[in-house]
């Protein structure tokens, strides 16, 4: 029998219990022995609930026992989770975590002390909930090269587009209702603002290419910005709007940005909606894929968790090669990636764009005293030079077609 222990009995945290507990015979079938909880850390008190006779308070009562094998932490957050998290490694305990921000921060530290303790450091997911994607990275796709991943990586910011594109309502209003349905949180900025995608694309980033991809070197522009008229706009270029988290090589450079960006129908992408993530995965050997699926939520997300218990049982003695380097990897200046832009001005006119811009694709303009066009390919600081002398410049966004 294996003993296991969580850290956080949150929403991932109880759902992990309740997937090990309602699954508990088809694990064992498929580690060859049973997987029991034998502690859940919290410091609250959850009388008459099925851990109430297993909570402990004190981290140190899982790190010191022995008989621990495989600690799931779904604390959230750095601190003081990368301490326990740490501890539970050094102790020779492998450990499965949905915690994003920990991931990013010091995920090659804590797999090369899982590899020197020869145990497991495994987090599924910490990036696109339900979604199998770090283990397609780590273990499928070894032979590719991989071109491009780029992902829906945020259900909150998907809900809230979809929405506003669906029903014409306003960001606020969205919002809001995103908040009443607990899709949102009362702070939503790590959501809207890019922040929470921005970590999970410097993790896939970071697999894709071997080296760690520092989430601050991240270029990232939420969704704040966005109006009901920028998807009419869209939708009269036969496009949507979605939030996206990019890494790539071009010509041996590695770039990785998060922004609004207009998607156009046939885009692997383009049908991502509501609530759910989708990550398109370029190989130069397997092509296109997708990984689609519930980027969020208690069972989808503890699923993940669990999975990568069975995998811990599987291996607790035998460290699973994740290749995560702790060097840096280089990631290129926003303004040296090449894109082409949707933008929208007032009171200008089109002889007057094209003397800033050069050739242009002229959009019908759906805003009284409005022109709208499309670019050509640029560098994002030529384009930023050019945007500036647009006097009464509304908005851009990035094209994906």
């Amino acid at each position: 029998m294996c003993k296991v222990a969580v850290m956080g009995y949150g929403t991932i945290g109880s759902g992990v219990v309740e997937v090990l507990t309602t699954n508990k015979a088809v694990i064992a079938e498929r580690t060859g022995e049973e997987v029991e909880v034998k502690y859940v850390l919290d410091l609250r008190d959850f009388p008459g609930s099925p851990v109430e006779k297993l909570l402990v308070k004190d981290y140190k009562v899982i790190v010191d026992d022995p008989e621990v094998e495989v600690v799931v932490e779904t604390m959230g957050g750095v601190k003081p989770a990368y301490q326990f998290v740490k501890e539970c490694l050094e102790n020779g305990k492998n450990v499965c975590t949905s915690n994003k921000e920990l991931v990013a921060a010091h995920g090659p530290e804590l797999l090369q002390i899982a590899r020197d303790k020869n145990v497991n450091f495994l987090f599924e997911a910490s990036v696109g909930g339900g979604i199998p994607i770090i283990r397609p990275l780590t273990q499928c796709l070894t032979a590719d090269v991989i071109e491009e991943i780029t992902g829906i990586l945020n259900g909150t910011t998907n809900f809230i587009l979809t929405k506003m594109r669906d029903e014409g309502a306003d960001f606020e209003t969205v919002l809001k209702e995103a908040q009443e349905l607990g899709y949102a949180e009362r702070n939503p900025e790590a959501d809207v603002e890019g922040y929470d995608a921005c970590r999970k694309i410097a993790i896939l980033t970071s697999l894709a290419y071997g080296k760690q991809v520092d989430y601050n070197d991240i270029y990232t522009e939420g969704i704040t910005k966005i109006t009901v008229e920028d998807f009419k706009y869209a939708d009269s270029i036969g496009a949507t709007i979605k939030l996206v988290g990019t890494g790539k090589m071009t010509d041996g450079k590695i770039s990785a940005m998060v922004t609004p960006v207009m998607i156009k129908a046939g885009h692997p992408l383009y049908t991502v909606d509501d609530v759910f993530n989708g990550i398109y995965v370029r190989g130069n050997m397997l092509g296109d894929s997708l990984f689609y699926g519930k980027g969020a939520g208690k069972l989808p997300t503890a699923s993940a968790v669990a999975a990568d218990v069975v995998e811990a049982v599987r291996n607790r003695h035998n460290n699973v090669p994740i290749i995560w380097s702790s060097d840096k990897q280089h990631v290129t200046d926003y303004k040296d990636v090449v894109n082409s832009f949707f933008v929208r001005a007032k009171d200008t006119s089109f002889d007057e764009i094209t003397k800033i811009f050069g050739e242009v694709t002229k959009v019908d303009s759906l805003v009284d005293g409005e022109t709208a066009f499309t670019t050509g390919k640029m560098t994002e600081g030529e384009f930023e030079d050019k945007y500036a002398k647009l006097a009464n410049a509304v908005t851009r966004i990035r094209l994906a077609f």
